[in-house]
């Protein structure tokens, strides 16, 4: 399975500069408009243009990426369904999960897709051992897991050798809009999230975090 095929004006609550990433937390923030401000940035870009990473919260919104087939959608319970440009099954999004889309020059790096991948992932699973939680990921189906559990997607976009999209770690949701779908495309998968796993910190300090581990990671 393929999950890595080849503006709005948003108002960030913070704002981290340093020498290879810019940060901003964007909040609660329309997926849609925050789609198109990630396609008009990576459209706009050129050698010189620094990497970003934009936290972000979306309201409910279930996203079906390019391979996405419609029987991974078990049920209709009002959440809409958007048809995105990443790789990928269907997934859900909502309040309570932290999305860290990684605007990135893949070339300028010199990191390829599956390289990339691990790092993300990698940045997840030491977050979590900072929570004695140990995690790992699976060749076969990206993101990363707890036991049996998807506590974190993954899917990207890659043009140009620029990525977007990127990864959405679970904290503190309603799990059961997860019910309606074969997350990621798999059926029975189980999800899972970080307050249900005794981490004390709640979004704000994670999404920190998060991003932290993902510029260590990614760094030359």
């Amino acid at each position: 399975m393929n999950y890595f095929e080849s503006t709005a004006v948003l108002n960030p609550k913070l704002k981290i500069q340093n020498s290879k990433f810019k940060i901003q937390n964007l909040g609660v923030a329309d997926y849609l408009a925050t789609w198109q401000a990630m396609k008009d940035f990576t459209a706009a870009r050129d050698d010189t243009t620094p990497d970003e990473i934009w936290l972000v919260q979306h309201p409910p919104v279930y996203t079906q990426g390019l391979a996405g087939k419609p029987e991974h959608l078990l049920r209709s319970n009002g959440i809409p369904v958007i048809k995105t440009d990443r790789g990928g099954q269907i997934t859900y999004h909502g309040p309570g999960q932290i999305i860290a889309y990684l605007l990135f020059d893949m070339r300028r790096a010199k990191i390829g897709v599956r390289e990339l991948v691990t790092r993300m992932e990698n940045a997840v699973i030491d977050l979590l051992a900072g929570y004695k939680i140990k995690a790992a990921g699976r060749r076969d189906a990206p993101g990363v897991y707890v036991a049996d559990a998807k506590i974190a997607a993954l899917g990207l976009k890659i043009k140009n050798g620029y990525c977007y999209h990127g990864i959405a770690l679970n904290v503190g949701m309603d799990l059961s809009p997860f019910a309606n779908i074969n997350p990621c495309g798999y059926a029975g998968m189980n999800v899972v999230q970080t307050k249900d796993l005794g981490v004390p910190d709640g979004i704000e300090s994670l999404s920190g975090k998060l991003a932290t581990q993902l510029i260590i990671k990614l760094k030359n």
